[in-house]
């Protein structure tokens, strides 16, 4: 499974907790440059909006039901964050609250879905003791 399919199910499984978004980036392994063997498509280099769009409408549809936008060309998204190729964040109120490792090595669903889990007991509980 990839890790945005990966990342899909997590969503619909916390979307009772959780809004998500994905913002697509540079392109981590663009056909014209450093090439990945096991990349599904060949996207070069953006050189424009336009082409990062293009790019991040091929993502919306392999993740149905997922909330993706395009960082900006001067990347600065990706700069602010860190994300340098992929990372899990989730911000709560405007702060960071959980930043996950640099991928592809750092990226693990399961320590986001850990922190979600322990988000909706604590939901849970304070609806308990209300």
């Amino acid at each position: 499974m990839t890790r945005l399919k990966a990342f899909q199910r997590l969503v619909l499984q916390y979307a009772d907790v959780a809004d998500a978004l994905v913002i697509y980036i540079e392109e981590a392994h663009p056909s014209d440059g450093w090439i990945s063997s096991d990349a599904p498509y060949q996207i070069r280099k953006h050189r424009s909006l336009e082409e990062r769009l293009s790019a991040a409408r091929l993502m919306a549809r392999e993740a149905p039901g997922c909330a993706i936008v395009a960082d900006s060309m001067e990347n600065s998204t990706n700069s602010a964050y860190g994300a340098y190729f992929d990372r899990l964040y989730i911000v709560q109120d405007g702060k960071v609250v959980y930043q996950g490792g640099r991928g592809p090595e750092g990226y693990r669903i399961s320590e986001l879905r850990h922190w979600l889990d322990q988000y909706r007991a604590r939901l849970r509980d304070a609806v308990i003791r209300v």
